[in-house]
């Protein structure tokens, strides 16, 4: 079958004629790149309804948790939130972790076994493997659970099960009203966010650690409502308890550089230590697993341990907020601070391994900054002019250690800032926590948070970038030598000439022009050779389904998605401002090709960096060498 090039290769364009043929009624173009619409309007106001929420169930898990340790240790009913640290019960004092511990078991088993845990680790696995699905019942048992849990004496932070139960709420809503899976997401990590900025009136470390946590993404859908969520939270919590920092710090004074590098220190050691935090409570839980009884019955067992050491340490038990301010300011000092933070840990990982239901942010500040303040004794004992203030090293540590265990560093170092209102610990928390956050990213691939569903084989990045695909233009990969095939050709012509070998005939798929020139569909290689029964049929014919285009300034990623949606293999390729012409294809192999080189590319600069550390120290061995 003869053919010149003018109808071969197309340099200029060829006219697009969407209705030409019956089966092409429709030519699907790629949306629209604005990403407002009416739902995040929708979604925002239901952000700002759980904001309201969580600051309510704050206040109600707190008022609860005090309820229930008054009750079991001071035999008062009352709501104020006390710590269980001056009972007078003597040794009776180890049966109420324990009792507590037996009807969280019981709940665990007969209700829902989602309680287990400190939440966060929870909610993250219902993101990633159930569509931000979480059972509805949570939204219940897990306050209850958790205010059972620290209200007798469990050596968690009241934070985790709040967070997790606004979770829980926003997953709920998100159910019950018609929402996508991304949509409940948001509604999920808003009402976390929610939780977090009420308890501690922290609404941008609330907001970041959703995103680190929870989201999985920065974008303006998502971000916003979660935003909104935290601010309304926060509003309520300053309109019920006020506007006073949970843990203010007053005058801190400016740290020198020495300072700075000592905090900086600082950090990696408790970088260090944070990693065995997270892997002693998983090598706790892996003894708990190991046990020949129920998993109903491992809290009471780890409560045992908290009984214990409450008996001789009675500030280890309960939530620890007090505790968390006495060490920043210094009120607890030498042999007391130390044997509080070591039994403190040694209570919280018995207890959080053995299942049981409780939160992790307050145990571990109060470990971290125990720790920090420790040293920061040590060294200003050493080097009295080095300018440290114990308080801001206590800050440090207590930041320092969540964002190595954690890996959420933004929001360790706001949520230190904002607790505290002292700008001038800033500074110190950047470098402490940045190196803690370095430390912990060399020595575990897991976090605290991450660690247990990855156990049970969901993947989980701790690295949120930006995809290659969405930076490169559908131009810079596009095909523009395109060959095209006349409507009016009989299938056995097209056929023919594909078997010539000649120029051209190799392409993966072509576009079908009408006698006007314009194009009416696009067919592939495959579909023309499964039509050779069809041999005396028009090629326009076997043209099936709607015309799929893709823009020149599109990203190879809105090309991919438009590919895998219409289950397609090659797009046309048309110019934002005049959609009536062809200005090329780009197939799902353009599309690898780009994401190849790119990863050639990281390839080679990672080999040429080998190479030059290898040829180096041959250098240097040839030096040793020729000295001896």
């Amino acid at each position: 079958m003869e053919r010149d090039e003018g109808e071969k290769i197309i340099e200029s364009g060829i006219p697009i004629a969407p209705s030409m043929e019956p089966t092409l009624q429709t030519v699907y173009l790629p949306e629209d790149k604005n990403i407002y619409n009416y739902r995040i309007i929708i979604i925002s106001l239901l952000a700002i309804g759980l904001g309201i929420a969580g600051g309510i169930v704050a206040q109600v898990l707190t008022k609860l948790i005090g309820l229930i340790t008054n009750l079991c240790f001071y035999g008062v009913f009352s709501f104020n939130f006390n710590s269980p640290a001056q009972n007078h019960l003597g040794l009776w004092v180890i049966l109420i972790p324990i009792a507590g511990s037996i009807l969280v078991g019981l709940m665990a088993k007969y209700g829902s076994t989602g309680i287990r845990g400190h939440g966060i680790p929870e909610a993250m696995e219902q993101i990633l493997t159930n569509e931000s699905r979480i059972q509805p019942r949570l939204t219940f048992l897990k306050p209850i659970s958790a205010a059972i849990s620290i209200g007798t004496g469990g050596p968690f932070g009241a934070e985790g099960p709040i967070i997790a139960t606004g979770g829980a709420l926003g997953s709920l809503i998100g159910q019950l009203l018609k929402t996508s899976a991304d949509e409940r997401k948001i509604l999920l990590a808003s009402g976390a966010a929610a939780g977090m900025a009420a308890t501690f009136g922290s609404p941008v470390a609330a907001i970041l650690l959703a995103v680190e946590l929870l989201l999985f993404e920065f974008k303006p859908q998502s971000l916003i409502p979660v935003t909104l969520a935290s601010a309304t939270a926060t509003a309520l919590r300053i309109f019920l308890v006020g506007s006073t920092p949970i843990f203010a710090l007053k005058n801190v004074t400016e740290p020198g550089s020495i300072a700075l590098i000592i905090y900086l220190l600082l950090g990696l050691i408790i970088g260090v230590s944070s990693v065995f935090v997270t892997k002693s409570v998983y090598y706790v839980e892996d003894i708990f697993d190991k046990l020949p009884i129920h998993w109903m019955w491992w809290p009471a067992i780890g409560a045992i341990a908290v009984g214990v050491i409450g008996y001789f340490s009675p500030h280890t038990m309960g939530v620890g907020y007090d505790n968390i301010d006495n060490i920043l300011n210094g009120k607890i000092i030498g042999q007391t601070l130390i044997v509080l933070f070591i039994l403190k840990f040694v209570s919280w990982t018995i207890s959080l391994g053995s299942g049981t239901s409780g939160g992790t942010l307050a145990p571990l500040f109060t470990i971290g900054g125990g720790l920090g303040a420790a040293i920061g004794y040590i060294v200003l004992s050493l080097f009295p002019n080095s300018g440290v203030d114990i308080r801001i090293a206590a800050l440090v540590g207590m930041a320092a250690m969540f964002a190595g265990s954690a890996r959420a560093l933004l929001a360790s170092v706001i949520f230190a800032f904002e607790t505290t209102m002292q700008p001038y610990g800033l500074l110190p928390l950047l470098a402490g926590c940045s190196a803690a956050y370095l430390v912990s990213s060399l020595m575990m691939k897991n976090t605290i948070m991450t660690e247990k569903i990855e156990r049970r084989g969901v993947k989980v990045s701790n690295e949120y970038e930006v995809d290659f695909l969405t930076q490169i233009l559908v131009k810079d990969y596009a095909t523009t030598k395109v060959y095209s095939i006349n409507s009016d050709d009989k299938i056995s012509e097209v056929r023919e000439w594909l078997n010539s070998g000649g120029e051209g005939t190799l392409h993966y798929g072509y576009p079908v022009i009408d006698k006007d020139k314009k194009i009416i569909g696009i067919l592939t290689r495959r579909e023309i050779e499964n039509a050779k029964s069809q041999a005396e049929r028009k090629i326009s014919e076997i043209i099936k389904g709607n015309l799929v285009v893709i823009y020149e300034d599109s990203t190879l990623r809105e090309a991919a998605d438009m590919i895998a949606f219409h289950k397609i293999s090659l797009l046309p390729v048309i110019a934002q401002n005049d959609k009536s012409k062809l200005l090329g294809l780009i197939t799902h192999d353009d599309i690898l090709k780009a994401r190849r080189i790119n990863i050639e590319k990281e390839t080679l600069f990672k080999r040429n960096i080998s190479f030059n550390n290898l040829k180096s120290r041959k250098r240097k061995g040839k030096n040793e060498i020729a000295q001896t």
